[in-house]
């Protein structure tokens, strides 16, 4: 995003400038010595032996009073891994397959008293238990839950203990108030309709734009009614609010017409009382569906616990509604940041700067200097002409290495590294990443804006490997993107119920340039597709272990094409099918 600072007088927001000295702790102006940043997530030492990752969660946060009356669950996670993450013990198992190894014996109980008890397989996820939770009183403070699980080791004469906790939240009631739960099965979102007239849970995709809210929604109510049309389902206004009667009459529409309202605190929130001010204003809009605290608090260095202090702040004033942020570096005090939010957004913007080179300070830009508006981003391979833009620098075969091209691969490894982390310190179950596409350009670092194609195969990038959410900046934006993006709105929910099945079984592939996800349920499954390159890639089913006999077409972008034995996409074209097994 644009490197701006604010400054918060009274209340006031205020235009600073550019101020910092470093983005992502690195130096970046050339007069600048090179200094390592630090701040790495640690890598997990290998383990020659194998260890259990045992691991227990609510499977819904939060549970209300009046789910009382109905059966809650507890899900277990027991990875057998051979790396020294979070919480990973010893494990004596026998030789032979782990389908054969026996089960953990599971104890989850709340202050002594068991709730459930019950065998549970190796390397099972999100394996749930259910509970009552009758007899527990509901307060604003999560219960922390006791996991309690043994194995009979090959290796010992007494069995292996492994112990886990988790919090359960079982909130009051709200009075006046929404509620945001997430289903900690899939990663979802689940909330009732955005207009408050009443209506039952269920999963929301968020997708929607950073939206300015100065100058743009605050002179123009009508645009909120055409981005409802256009099939977008959340607005993430954008701070600063200038008028604040216009920013009451942009809410009470949003709520009008069915949107839901992702609230901005970005400048004010490190300000305790700007933010208690801000929560106990926003709390009872209906349509409010979560929070959103640190805008890119590690491109700036933000102290390491100011969002981890705003999260808990937030969660003592409501509680209803999740907390998130975005996060800009590749790896500059990742864990910290993350701590405090219940979803962590990424936002690669790789498409039209030089990753490699500033276009703003003319340096280079590496792990341990620069700043190129992509942190730590790479080039596309020396060679890779299928993956140049005919809008780039270079057209022929002789793409060199370190080129500066940035690679939609960025923003697929960025959103599996987030995933990777969170299973490291075991935040797998409580925490979800989203993704943030670029919908702008021409300016600063960004020589050009990204096309409407091109704007989709950024937004599958990130859903192919595990994004539950779609935050693009920004709105305004050119009309070609706004179409491409509300073609994919429109159809999104044609396949949400694939993705947030928490029966369903995702697999990843690459066949040349194109990236595939499939999610597998019963006999039908979801392919999503979407070709990184700028020449005709194609694709046959039997690549991705499928049979194209029953094929339904329910999502293109771009030139398309299905046969009963193959796809084929044109230049930076996708599609969503769904295949149906005989």
């Amino acid at each position: 995003m644009p490197r701006l600072t604010f400054i918060v007088l009274g209340g006031i927001q205020l235009l600073a400038g550019v101020s910092a000295q470093t983005w992502c702790n690195k130096h970046y102006m050339a007069s600048q010595p090179v200094v390592p940043p630090g701040g790495n997530f640690p890598i997990a030492a290998v383990s020659k032996d194998p260890l259990l990752a045992f691991r227990c969660a609510a499977a819904i946060k939060p549970y209300l009073e009046e789910d009382i009356g109905t059966p809650a669950g507890v899900l277990i996670d027991s990875p057998v891994v051979y790396s020294e993450i979070v919480g990973a013990q010893p494990i004596g198992l026998p030789a032979g397959p782990l389908s054969s190894a026996g089960k953990l014996d599971v104890t989850v109980s709340l202050n002594g008293k068991t709730l459930v008890n019950a065998l549970v397989p190796l390397n099972a996820s999100a394996y749930e238990l259910s509970f009552s939770l009758g007899g527990i009183t509901p307060q604003m403070t999560p219960y922390n839950l006791s996991c309690e699980a043994t194995y009979p080791a090959s290796n010992s004469a007494s069995p292996q203990t492994y112990s886990a906790s988790a919090a359960l939240s079982i909130l009051p009631n709200p009075t006046n108030s929404s509620v945001t739960k997430m289903d900690l099965r899939t990663g979802a979102l689940l909330a009732k309709p955005a207009t408050g007239l009443g209506g039952e849970y269920e999963p929301i995709f968020p997708i929607g734009f950073y939206t300015t809210f100065d100058g743009y929604l605050s002179t123009n109510l009508s645009a909120v009614d055409t981005l409802k049309k256009q099939g977008f389902n959340i607005i993430h206004i954008v701070p600063t609010f200038a008028n604040m009667t216009a920013f009451g009459m942009v809410l009470d529409r949003m709520q009008e017409v069915g949107m839901y309202l992702m609230y901005d605190m970005r400048f004010t929130y490190m300000n305790n009382t700007s933010v208690m001010e801000q929560v106990n204003s926003i709390k009872y809009r209906p349509n409010l569906l979560l929070w959103y605290t640190g805008d890119e608090p590690d491109g700036t260095s933000d102290p390491l616990n100011a969002t981890s202090i705003a999260y808990d702040l937030i969660y003592s004033l409501d509680g209803y509604h999740p907390v998130s942020l975005v996060l800009n570096c590749q790896d500059y005090e990742w864990a910290s940041y993350t701590a405090g939010t219940d979803i962590v957004m990424q936002d690669v913007y790789m498409i039209g700067n030089n990753v490699t080179w500033s276009n703003e300070w003319n340096t280079t830009c590496t792990p341990d200097y620069g700043d190129c508006g992509c942190d730590n981003c790479f080039s596309i391979p020396a060679g890779d002409s299928a993956a140049v833009s005919p809008n780039s620098t270079y057209y022929g075969s002789n793409v060199p290495a370190n080129s500066g091209i940035g690679s939609y691969f960025d923003i697929s490894d960025r959103v599996s590294s987030f995933k990777n982390r969170l299973e490291v310190m075991g935040w797998e179950r409580t925490k979800a990443v989203w993704t943030v596409p670029q919908a702008f350009g021409s300016a600063e670092y960004w020589m050009r804006t990204p096309t409407g194609e091109e704007w989709v195969v950024q937004s599958i990038m990130g859903i192919n490997q595990g994004a539950l959410g779609v935050v693009p900046w920004v709105d305004p934006n050119p009309e070609y993107i706004k179409m491409a993006a509300s073609a994919f709105a429109l159809s999104l929910p044609k396949f949400t119920s694939y993705i947030f099945n928490a029966a369903s079984v995702r697999s990843n592939y690459l066949v040349g340039g194109v990236d595939i996800a499939t999610w597998a349920a019963g006999i039908e499954t979801l392919v999503l597709a979407t070709n990184t390159d700028y020449v005709t890639s194609k694709v046959t089913w039997k690549d991705i272990g499928l049979s194209g006999a029953c094929v339904e077409v329910v999502y293109t972008s771009g030139s398309v094409e299905t046969t009963g034995n193959s796809f084929t996409f044109g230049s930076v074209a996708s599609a969503a099918f769904v295949v149906k097994s005989k």
